[in-house]
């Protein structure tokens, strides 16, 4: 069985339209699979209607233990150098280059931080 969340990040489309649409809060993956293969007119029009200029999804991965998680990105955010989950620090990442500046954005999703190694 997945969860609606996860039929949302597997079809890439917020999870908002896949309540709006009847997409159940659990299907089995044969009924995923017969979505995914024969979509709706509204999933066509989604697809179609995708510029591929900010994604829906967007996947973190813990640079330190590999924990990850799919978070919408926000438009604020720059592109991260590296993700590190809650468990560590700034510190158990790569070492910082010389004449760069790291900054930390907390919180951007329910586990992780962002850096940004600036110049």
């Amino acid at each position: 069985m997945m969860t609606r969340r996860d039929a949302a990040i597997a079809l890439d489309i917020p999870v908002e339209m896949a309540k709006r649409h009847g997409i159940p809060s659990k299907m089995s993956e044969a009924e995923f699979r017969e979505l995914n293969t024969n979509p709706p007119a509204w999933l066509e029009q989604s697809r179609a209607n995708r510029t591929g200029k900010r994604p829906v999804w967007i996947h973190l991965v813990c640079e330190v233990c590999g924990f990850s998680e799919y978070e919408r990105p926000k438009k604020w955010w720059p592109t991260f150098d590296f993700v590190h989950c809650h468990s560590h620090s700034p510190a158990q990442l790569p070492k910082l280059e010389k004449g760069k500046t790291r900054v930390e954005y907390q919180d951007i999703s329910a586990h992780m931080f962002g850096i940004v190694d600036e110049a």
